[in-house]
């Protein structure tokens, strides 16, 4: 089971308390009306699969209630850092 540090809150809780809610910096396309149907899906549809480490977004579901970002190894689980939506794990 993972710990999950929530940047809000202040502590590391269960990941019991936290749903994952998938890749993290996904940007929207600045003009979606512009894209044909294959890159609408593949913006909707398509997502980074890595292995090794991979920014996630996080939902703190039992807590605060607020999404925070994760960064953490996919082969180990290991979680290297949590920090807040809006900013980078170089801000941090």
């Amino acid at each position: 089971m993972l710990e999950i540090h929530c940047p809000y809150c202040g502590e590391s809780r269960s990941e019991e308390e936290f749903s994952y809610a998938g890749e993290a910096h996904i940007r929207r396309p600045s003009d979606p009306a512009g894209l044909d149907d294959r890159a609408w899906g593949d913006y909707l549809h398509f997502r980074s699969n890595p292995r090794g480490a991979h920014r996630e977004l996080w939902f703190h579901a039992a807590g605060c209630r607020r999404y925070l970002n994760v960064l953490r190894d996919t082969a180990s689980y290991q979680i290297s850092q949590t920090y807040r939506v809006g900013e980078s794990p170089e801000d941090v």
